[in-house]
């Protein structure tokens, strides 16, 4: 199977994505973040540098919940523009 390539919008959308997990994590670390969230440091690292642009609902929502993020605060502040 071969995956369409992200559109640039898409991939704008995913940076931010990551830049709001980020800042939500604060000093916490990656690995404390991961773990209580079900998954791999690595995971984590590739979703906050923008790197797996499009991560699964269910991974979205397993660290909003672990960071305390509304789901419906992340696709409003992911899904805007800068300003």
């Amino acid at each position: 199977m071969v995956r369409t390539p992200l559109t640039p919008e898409e991939r704008e959308r995913g940076e931010r994505l990551g830049a709001l997990l980020r800042e939500a994590r604060g000093a916490r670390s990656m690995v404390e973040v991961a773990a209580a969230a079900g998954l791999s440091a690595e995971t984590l690292r590739k979703i906050e540098t923008g790197r797996a642009p499009t991560p699964a609902f269910f991974t979205v929502a397993a660290l909003a919940g672990v960071l305390g993020l509304s789901m419906d605060e992340l696709v409003v502040r992911a899904s805007l523009q800068p300003v």
